[in-house]
């Protein structure tokens, strides 16, 4: 077990210059204001399909009991 505090020291750092997060806190940012944007074009476009295929289901089913 006195491996894991060493594997740890590895992936963990904390710089005494904290300017250092400036790059880091833009990047997360533009990703996390680009996976907003994106999921809401693609609940756009979901919701313009369902009407799609509202509307067809809607003619095929008056359609049927024209018949």
């Amino acid at each position: 077990m006195n491996l894991l505090p060493s594997v740890l020291g590895l992936f963990l750092y904390f710089p005494e210059d904290k300017t250092e997060y400036i790059p880091a806190v833009i990047t997360m940012a533009i990703f996390g204001i680009a996976a907003f944007l994106a999921f809401r074009y693609i609940v756009k476009v979901s919701k313009k399909e369902q009407g799609k295929v509202d509307e067809l289901y809607n003619k095929s089913v008056n359609r049927n009991e024209q018949e």
